[in-house]
């Protein structure tokens, strides 16, 4: 039996040694590099559509106002009304104004009494003067006399013409032919002269204005054609030239207000309606990305990039405009970089990638 056993314990340690030395001739697997997809940047124009809403209105608008101040007695029109030239709008009480009348009307009756008996003193001293019964100094007092009650006769008639003027004042009327866009003040209201009352779109010319934001005008607006539709129905439209770019950005919107100037606009676009147009901002050189090529570093965009020896970087890059299936690169990429498209997922910077053969991909996805 111990003969047996030492046999047994033989076979096993040979066995356990194949095994240990069979172990050790066996080779790790090299690691694969992972697969990537790269396109190279190109970079080209591109310019970005817009499309604006504003609205219809007229290229003249005036605030009409009272050239005196007082009481509001009476007011005729309402907005939205149609007005035509010399109308009458709105009425102040005229009592005050009235009373000026009637005072410059006594004064200019009391000047004219006063002219009387001056001229009839001078037409005295010159029938006495030639016969010697009146002195030089009193005839040239006459004369004064008389001239200063003719100067004094023609301030009084002025005063009167200009209270009468004044009274006139008390009825707004319309200076031209429009309709009334505004009213800022009611029947019973105290106003001051040249408080705004109605505003008035003045009948002729139409502008389709918008606001829009700067970085749009870089350049100065062209003599091209635009093209306005109503926003409510897309088959209304009308055609016109930038007329008025405003010079200053507004601080509350940080727009620019632009006035398209309208020709032939049909009845469908009256004052106050919306419309639309499109204009295309100004082209920048700029790369054109799948959306797969984006991704994050230190939450801003980057791309993956691969380089001579075949490894990757993370690249931060500024986008310009998001757009459906793609990005568009503004910042960040000079020009013949290689960007990983397609097998970004699990890539960390200075990792060893391969590179897939495009032109072998596009060959497969072209087969049927």
């Amino acid at each position: 039996m111990p003969a047996v056993d030492s046999r047994l314990a033989v076979i096993g340690l040979s066995l356990l040694l194949a095994l240990v030395s069979g172990c050790g001739e066996k080779k790790t697997p090299p690691r694969e590099s992972p697969r990537v997809s790269v396109q190279e940047v190109k970079r080209q124009d591109f310019a970005a559509p817009v499309s604006l809403t504003g609205d219809i209105q007229a290229r003249v608008q005036t605030q009409l106002s009272f050239r005196v101040g007082g009481k509001i007695i009476q007011r005729l029109v309402d907005v939205g009304a149609r007005v035509t030239a010399q109308q009458v709008l709105a009425k102040l009480d005229p009592k005050d104004l009235q009373t000026n009348v009637n005072s410059a009307e006594a004064a200019v009756g009391a000047q004219q009494a006063q002219v009387k008996e001056a001229t009839t003193a001078f037409w005295r001293q010159q029938q006495l003067l030639p016969k010697g019964y009146t002195s030089r100094s009193e005839y040239d007092q006459a004369k004064a006399t008389l001239d200063s009650s003719k100067n004094a006769l023609a301030a009084s008639q002025a005063q009167l013409a200009n209270a009468r003027k004044q009274l006139g004042y008390t009825d707004l009327v319309a200076d031209a032919p429009g309709i009334i866009t505004a009213r800022q003040a009611e029947v019973g209201q105290v106003v001051q002269a040249a408080t705004p009352i109605f505003g008035l779109a003045r009948d002729g010319d139409r502008d389709a204005v918008f606001n829009v934001y700067e970085s749009l005008f870089v350049k100065p607006p062209t003599d091209q054609p635009v093209t306005i539709t109503l926003l409510d129905n897309p088959n209304v439209k009308a055609y016109g030239k930038v007329r008025e770019v405003t010079p200053e950005v507004s601080a509350n919107t940080g727009t620019l207000q632009v006035k398209v100037t309208l020709q032939d606009v049909p009845a469908e676009m009256p004052l106050g309606a919306v419309v639309s147009a499109a204009l295309t901002a100004p082209a920048r050189p700029s790369v054109e990305l799948p959306w797969a090529a984006l991704t994050k570093q230190d939450s801003d965009p980057a791309v993956w990039l691969v380089n001579a020896d075949s490894k990757v970087d993370l690249h931060k890059v500024k986008v310009g405009r998001y757009l459906s299936g793609k990005v568009i690169i503004a910042d960040g990429l000079q020009g013949g970089e290689k960007v990983v498209v397609a097998g970004g997922q699990l890539l960390h910077p200075g990792m060893l990638v391969e590179v897939a053969d495009q032109t072998t991909a596009q060959n497969k996805e072209a087969q049927p």
